[in-house]
């Protein structure tokens, strides 16, 4: 309640644990006493840094700062608060408590950005989750850094203004000025400002047409290789996980590149969940919006937290969460630290990947095909003959101890990639563009997702073993059957057989596979170690 010696405003902003979002609102007191100005409410240390950067600001443009106790307290209190992207809302919050702004004028309106000393918005990660969350929560209009506005605006249900300085906030609400604010809406008074003011709208590349033919680099380019890229199509028409192991050189890395390029496009709700983690990894700019599945390859010598997530404080999205929707690549797999794979267990078996830190755990969406590559042995000669190999018996098994069961029970398919020779095709045998394959990929993605439409899953990569085991005919059930007794692949693996063998029968049309679908599957998966 505000009284005769005491003044309360308050603004909207949008916080962010990991890519959920959360309502802030803050609530600014100001009163009578020694001038202090304190910011409460379990902010982190950016956050109260806030308090220099707001007075300076609102200094720098020659508004007068109140010479009393100001107190601004972040809701819900008992959330942790981070990062410096709040600093336009506290400004607004104390506007609006010293009545430079009427209390219903910014109602429904949400303040983003960041504040340099000079009054200066600056943009910050994460615009696009954000308003997504705030077109839920009736919010009509957002303020937003004049260089995060073309991103702000990917959300059509919100009018968002870009604010390159504090004065233009000053100018939008006309504050200071004669004219009586109380008589227009926030539309009118937006109508009004962006008559006047000229901003840079930078542009997102990309738009919801297939834009494959973008991509660098086509499966033609690859020479040879049949068998590989006959596996790797099967990956991409159910979703599965695959590993190649073979000796240097012989298009591991090529084939794996050019993955992306026989993905189907991604659908709109896709797209938008793709752009919400590039926002909050700062990399929006760079891909834009696009209905390329994502594609990231981590050195080898990456860190836990940097394949899952982490950092100090509030964890940020690893590599897993950026290939979301996406392939993830690990090139020279065993190379990796054990502890490192180790992780990305959670996220093939769930779809999502949970950090824990002392003051909150944060789940960061995952849904990923997981491509590993690999030499046959430390040195990469254990091949052919053998003769250039000059590992050792333990050095050889130590290298792919690396890779343990569990890990290799996740795979899918699991593929050798043998030397090729180096030939030109003939006309009689052309080999197949990445659009060619592609169709062929969306074309058995399609009827997945039919045979699913009421179950929830859009690929066989999803479907569950007991759905999978109940409708393939009992007869082609005898491979598995075989292989479970001679105990040549565990329980988990002959679900993921069985789903490999449905894939097979989507890709030539068949309404359910048969025993030498099956068959195929199982080879797929059992190649390496046969």
């Amino acid at each position: 309640m505000t009284t005769a010696r005491t003044k309360i405003g308050s603004s909207l902003s949008i916080g962010l644990t990991g890519i959920q979002a959360y309502l802030l609102t803050m609530q600014t007191s100001i009163h009578a006493g020694l001038p202090q100005f304190a910011i409460i409410g379990l902010p982190d240390t950016a956050l109260q840094e806030a308090r220099e950067r707001v007075r300076s600001a609102v200094t720098a443009t020659g508004l007068p700062w109140p010479s009393a106790r100001i107190t601004v307290n972040l809701s819900p209190a008992s959330v942790p608060k981070t990062g410096s992207g709040h600093d336009l809302a506290i400004t607004l919050s104390i506007l609006a408590a010293q009545g430079l702004v009427p209390p219903t004028l910014i109602e429904h309106v949400v303040a983003l950005g960041e504040l340099n000393l000079d009054g200066r918005v600056l943009p910050i990660a994460g615009i696009l989750p954000m308003l997504l969350f705030a077109k839920t929560h009736h919010i009509t209009h957002a303020l937003v850094p004049a260089a995060n506005l073309a991103e702000a605006r990917l959300v059509p249900e919100i009018r968002a203004i870009g604010i390159e300085h504090l004065r233009d906030l000053i100018d939008l609400l006309r504050i200071g000025s004669a004219s009586a604010q109380r008589r227009y809406s926030i539309d009118q008074l937006c109508d009004q400002y962006l008559e006047r003011a000229v901003h840079s709208r930078p542009t997102l590349s990309g738009d919801n047409t297939d834009m494959h033919s973008q991509l660098q680099g086509d499966m033609v380019d690859v020479i040879g290789q049949t068998q590989a890229k006959h596996a790797l199509v099967i990956a991409a028409a159910g979703g599965h996980h695959m590993m190649m192991v073979g000796p240097p050189g012989t298009g591991k890395s090529m084939l794996a590149s050019r993955f992306s390029t026989i993905l189907p496009p991604l659908s709109t709700q896709q797209q938008l969940e793709v752009a919400s983690i590039r926002s909050l990894a700062g990399t929006l700019g760079q891909f834009g919006i696009s209905n390329i599945p994502p594609f990231e390859a981590p050195h080898h010598t990456a860190s836990a937290a940097s394949l899952v997530g982490g950092g100090a404080g509030i964890a940020r999205p690893g590599a897993v969460t950026r290939a979301h929707h996406g392939v993830l690549f690990l090139d020279e797999a065993p190379e990796f630290q054990p502890r490192v794979l180790q992780t990305i267990r959670e996220p093939l078996e769930t779809g999502q990947i949970t950090v824990a830190r002392a003051k909150m755990s944060t789940t960061f969406p995952a849904h990923i095909q997981l491509i590993l590559a690999a030499n046959p042995c430390p040195c990469g000669y254990d091949w052919g003959n053998g003769r250039r190999c000059s590992c050792s018996p333990r050095e050889k098994s130590r290298y792919f101890n690396r890779l343990s069961g569990p890990i290799l029970d996740r795979i899918d398919i699991q593929i050798e990639v043998p030397q090729e020779s180096l030939f030109v095709p003939s006309p009689e045998q052309p080999q197949e563009t990445s659009h060619i394959l592609r169709e062929r990929v969306c074309e058995a993605r399609n009827r997945a997702q039919y045979r699913y439409r009421e179950l929830g899953w859009s690929c066989n990569g999803q479907a569950s073993g007991q759905w999978l085991r109940e409708y393939t005919p009992r007869h082609a059930l005898l491979p598995i059957i075989e292989a479970l007794d001679q105990e040549r692949v565990s329980l988990r693996g002959a679900d993921r057989a069985l789903r490999l063998a449905w894939t097979i029968a989507d890709l030539r049309h068949a309404d359910k596979p048969t025993i030498d679908d099956i068959a195929a599957g199982l080879s797929l998966r059992t190649r390496i170690h046969a």
